[in-house]
């Protein structure tokens, strides 16, 4: 009797947590996604990670684990997500710093992070970089313009200000909204600039730029 092939209905997508600061953005994204059945989570954190998560967030690896629906050791190369083979929808590093970013370029697989975001790149599935760090030298840019050249979409979680926000958490949450857009999962966690957002008086009534 031939077995039925099995795979899982849900969109799979793996969030990777770095060292760099800014470590509320992927707890943010694990917690929006967590609310989305339809979307399975796979995490990896850092050693570096461990402690951004503690400075910044007062949180211990174990709190954010419960927000993934699979928890990956870093060192693991063995894992699932390691491999091609295993289908995924997509990657996003948040936050990523330079020399993670230097390594996913490079293609120096030497951590699962690397391994998994390389996975992303030659599969040609998405895979989002959301670097952190300022200002940044000549071989922090050639890194992250070789990963564009290779696929990968960079986006610093950099704030926008036509929203009106009246707390950090708003201008997390239309970061991780910004950056979720770049999986193909759309939610409306901010104000879209044409659609919630008041624009009129800058615009015609389509919402067009008056010209």
């Amino acid at each position: 009797m031939n077995q039925q092939p099995t795979h899982s209905p849900r969109k799979r997508l793996v969030v990777a947590i770095t060292g760099a600061s800014g470590a509320v953005f992927g707890v943010r994204i694990l917690e929006i996604l967590r609310e989305m059945p339809d979307v399975e989570t796979h995490l990896i954190v850092s050693k570096a990670g461990h402690l951004t998560l503690a400075t910044e967030c007062d949180l211990k690896v174990s709190d954010v684990a419960d927000l993934a629906d699979v928890v990956h050791v870093p060192t693991n190369i063995g894992a699932s997500i390691a491999s091609g083979s295993f289908r995924t929808d997509g990657m996003i590093v948040v936050p990523c710093t330079t020399s993670t970013a230097a390594k996913i370029a490079s293609g120096i697989t030497e951590d699962l992070i690397s391994r998994a975001a390389d996975v992303m790149l030659k599969e040609r599935r998405p895979l989002v970089i959301a670097i952190r760090e300022n200002p940044l030298h000549a071989g922090h840019l050639e890194s992250l313009l070789k990963l564009a050249r290779l696929g990968a979409v960079i986006f610093p979680p950099t704030p926008s200000f036509y929203t009106n926000p009246k707390s950090i958490q708003d201008l997390v949450d239309q970061s991780c909204m910004r950056m979720l857009d770049q999986l193909g999962v759309h939610l409306e966690t901010a104000p879209r600039w044409g659609e919630t957002c008041g624009i009129a008086a800058f615009g015609d009534k389509q919402g067009g730029m008056v010209g």
